[in-house]
C-alpha cells in the first residue's frame, strides 16, 4: 500500500522557496546535488546538498528505509557524530536523499548498502511530508519522503562514518522509549514510526 500524507503542526509543511538560476547551475555539474520538488512530489530543480537544508529549508525529495527481522524486531541505527544534522540520534536503518535523474527505490538500496553493508529487497510503503528544525546544527529538514521496507536477518556492517552504532528493537518497547525520550530519536522517525508499524500489523 502506498499513501501520502502531510504532518501538520510545528512540523507542518511549507512551499518550497523559488530557485535562483545561480544555484541551479551549480547544481548541474554536482554529484550530490538533490532533487527540489513541490507538495506532489513533482521535480521544480537542483541544488548541492547543503542550500536546501538552510534558511528554514526547501522541501526536497529523499526515503528512508525501515528493515525488520523474522521475530518482527526493527533495526535502528545510531547516527555518527560527524554527521552534518542530527548528529547522535537513533533512527530508521538508513535515509538520504536521491541524486538528480537517480530512481528512488535504487538510491534507497544504494544507499542501505553504503550505510549498513546489506543487500536486502525492499519495497515503496508510503510517503509523507515533514519540515524539522535542528537547533544544534541550525540546519532543517524539509522533506517528501518516501519510506521503503525490508526485511533482514542478521548483523549489518555499518560504515564508521555514516554509523555509530546499530540494535535490534521490539515494537511495544520502542514505542515506549520514543514517547519517554524523544530527543534520542530523528524527527522523521517520530513522525513515521506508528504509520509504518501499522503497515506492519505491529
Amino acid at each position: 500500500m502506498h499513501d501520502t500524507a502531510t504532518h501538520s503542526s510545528a512540523l507542518a509543511q511549507v512551499a518550497a522557496a523559488p530557485l535562483s538560476s545561480s544555484t541551479t547551475t551549480a547544481a548541474i555539474d554536482d554529484p550530490e546535488a538533490i532533487v527540489l520538488v513541490d507538495e506532489q512530489d513533482r521535480p521544480v530543480g537542483y541544488a548541492p546538498k547543503l542550500p536546501p537544508h538552510e534558511e528554514g529549508g526547501r522541501l526536497h525529495r529523499a526515503f528512508s528505509v525501515f528493515l525488520f527481522d523474522r521475530g518482527g524486531r526493527m533495526l535502528l541505527q545510531r547516527r555518527a557524530a560527524g554527521k552534518y544534522h542530527f548528529a547522535g540520534r537513533w533512527t530508521n536503518a538508513c535515509c538520504s536523499h536521491p541524486r538528480r535523474d537517480q530512481p528512488v527505490a535504487a538510491a534507497a538500496a544504494a544507499r542501505l548498502r553504503f550505510e549498513m553493508g546489506i543487500e536486502a529487497p525492499i519495497v515503496p510503503l508510503l510517503t509523507f511530508t515533514y519540515r524539522a528544525h535542528d537547533p544544534a546544527s541550525g540546519l532543517t529538514e524539509h522533506e517528501f519522503d518516501h519510506v521503503f521496507a525490508g526485511a533482514f536477518d542478521g548483523a549489518p556492517a555499518p560504515n564508521p562514518a555514516e554509523v555509530s552504532d546499530w540494535r535490534w528493537a521490539d515494537p511495544p518497547a520502542l514505542r515506549a522509549d520514543v514517547a519517554a525520550r524523544p530527543d534520542r530519536y530523528t524527527p522523521w522517525f517520530r513522525i513515521v514510526l506508528d504509520r509504518v508499524l501499522r503497515h506492519r500489523g505491529a
